[in-house]
């Protein structure tokens, strides 16, 4: 299943119309039929956004798994955050970078959480 057939299922599921869930993750109808549709692919941020919303996983959201409740709750997501790399003399010393861009300290928590997230799927 394609991620877009997977979002609309999704929406549908719950009731809520294209402008309803848009609305909640703060893009434009237009923008959400066109994931809907595979024309265009949504980014991390609204990738993020719609597993939230949903209660599923990224994964699950982009057809890598079938288990859609493959999750982190809240209390294991806030451990998580509170772990590693909340220290920026850490990130500088490491110099963790995607597209010769530095990695802002919220960027290597959610790294860390989807490498860990993957890694407990094996």
């Amino acid at each position: 299943m394609s991620y877009g057939n997977r979002i609309a299922e999704l929406r549908e599921q719950r009731g809520l119309t294209q402008e309803e869930l848009a609305s909640s993750i703060h893009i434009t109808r237009a923008a959400l039929s066109h994931y809907e549709k595979n024309r265009r692919k949504p980014d991390f941020e609204v990738l993020t956004r719609l597993a939230d919303i949903f209660g599923v996983s990224i994964d699950y959201l982009i057809g890598r798994t079938k288990q859609s409740d493959v999750v982190m709750d809240e209390d294991v997501r806030e451990f998580v955050d509170a772990l590693e790399l909340s220290d920026k003399e850490v990130l500088e010393r490491f110099g963790l970078m995607i597209d010769g861009k530095p990695l802002t300290e919220e960027e290597a928590r959610r790294f860390i959480a989807f490498v860990r997230m993957e890694r407990s799927m094996d």
